[in-house]
């Protein structure tokens, strides 16, 4: 191997204080020449899965740094262009093969281990949020409008940093390993994007993500069986009346009233259809009709999201939202148009590779595992390689070592903070999935 250079120094820590008086601790880098591999000559692990931790963290530096660059410059949507050349040039001195399609700026990155065997994938997304952010970081965007809340910074630097782990034990490897650098995952469906470019055929025998919670235990690592994340869709209803002067409501058919009714209409539906164990969620967030004080609309909007854990509860629902907003309307003498276009499907997780994820996190030292007792309601497009791909996804917690939790802001908060120093654990636990599956399958 080739070395390359700019890794950084360790120059400090540096307390930054959130809005709620909560402090995080963030170590500041600078950069210096660094070696092509994380390890000595000669170096030949027992087991794969040994020193995992140890090795991530001795390369903790570089994710960072990684981290960082990509938090300064954050990119929206489908094309990441620079943000997959800053992963490109951190891995440029590793044995990987580079894919990319015409789709996206998403990339895999293939290593070939020493001997033949299974193919397994691990996967972090790079887009961030069209918001501001308000950390108050040195390294906070520098893009107005545009903040990484949601932690894919974070998903791309510890995924690079487990291509390096591992890539110093290819020779070792029984299989290949694919890292899946995905763009578009804020609702643009890049996953899918990736999939349909054929990005990740042969498709790969495992397949695994994780995603950070700022405000879940310090390094913890939680996930369950089954379903862990909703299907969402998105809702719009347009309601047609005919409007007039507000002061003769009678000589109109008001279409704002109606919108009301088939909003309160709609939180009754679900309590009403639906099994209280069977998580249904419709929420209106967007209300918009007329343009006047004294003038009666001819239209009003809804827009809102659906989400659902079953693709049996996901028709169920479109299709009463459509019954009761049509027969609402029509009960008014107006006409509802309701359009559902389908997002993410449900994230679900393989049994088997739930209980291989357990065992990795576990191993490492100090290691904690959590059994998350529920669902959760939002939406992930890794569902789209969980559909072709028995795998799973968990959370990472990276709230700072004894936080009070409910004082944490969470994702898509403009003030999420990220305790940096977990990082490698969740780089040891990519890691120490592919190399688990590699050498023992299910077992």
């Amino acid at each position: 191997m080739r070395s390359v250079s700019a890794a950084p120094k360790y120059l400090g820590t540096v307390s930054f204080s959130g809005r709620n008086g909560s402090k995080a601790d963030l170590s500041c880098y600078r950069h210096q020449p660094r070696l092509a591999s994380v390890f000595a000559p000669g170096y030949h692990p027992r087991m794969l899965t040994e020193n995992l931790l140890d090795d991530a963290r001795s390369i903790a530096e570089r994710i960072t740094a990684l981290r960082r660059a990509i938090h300064a410059e954050p990119e929206l949507g489908l094309e990441t262009p620079k943000t997959l050349a800053k992963v490109r040039a951190e891995l440029a001195d590793l044995p990987l093969e580079w894919r990319e399609g015409p789709s996206c700026t998403g990339a895999v990155a293939v290593l070939n281990g020493g001997k033949a065997g299974r193919r397994a994938l691990l996967r972090g997304d790079m887009d961030a949020l069209p918001m501001p952010e308000e950390t108050g970081l040195p390294f906070a965007s520098t893009i107005a409008g545009r903040m990484h809340a949601c932690g894919h910074d974070t998903h791309t630097a510890m995924l690079a940093g487990a291509a390096r782990i591992l890539a110093g034990r290819a020779d070792a490897l029984p299989g290949e390993v694919r890292f899946m650098f995905q763009p578009g995952e804020e609702g643009y469906k890049g996953a899918k994007f990736m999939i349909d470019d054929g990005l990740i055929d042969p498709l790969p025998d495992a397949a695994f993500a994780l995603h950070i919670m700022p405000n879940a235990p310090h390094g913890a690592i939680g996930s369950r069986t089954g379903t862990l994340l909703a299907s969402a869709d998105m809702l719009k209803i347009v309601v047609e009346g005919r409007g007039g002067h507000a002061s003769m409501p009678h000589d109109t058919r008001d279409p704002v009233p109606v919108a009301c009714e088939i909003v309160m209409a709609l939180q009754a539906m679900v309590t009403r259809r639906f099994k209280a164990t069977e998580a249904v969620v419709v929420t209106i967030t967007q209300i918009d009709a007329g343009t006047a004080h004294n003038v009666i609309p001819d239209k009003a909007l809804l827009k809102g999201t659906i989400r659902t854990l079953s693709p049996e509860a996901r028709q169920e629902i479109w299709s009463a939202i459509r019954t009761l907003a049509e027969n609402i309307a029509q009960a008014h003498e107006c006409d509802a148009d309701v359009a559902i276009t389908q997002g993410f499907p449900p994230t679900v997780n393989d049994a088997r590779a739930v209980a291989l994820a357990e065992a990795v996190a576990t191993s490492l030292p100090h290691g904690e595992y959590l059994h998350l007792p529920a669902p959760i309601m939002g939406a992930e497009d890794f569902s789209y390689v969980l559909e072709k791909v028995p795998g799973m996804m968990a959370f990472l917690g990276v709230a700072t070592s004894g936080a009070d939790l409910k004082q944490c802001c969470g994702i898509h908060s403009s003030r999420m903070m990220v305790d940096e120093t977990v990082l490698p654990r969740g780089t040891a636990f990519l890691a120490g999935c592919a190399t688990r599956f590699l050498e023992r399958g299910w077992d």
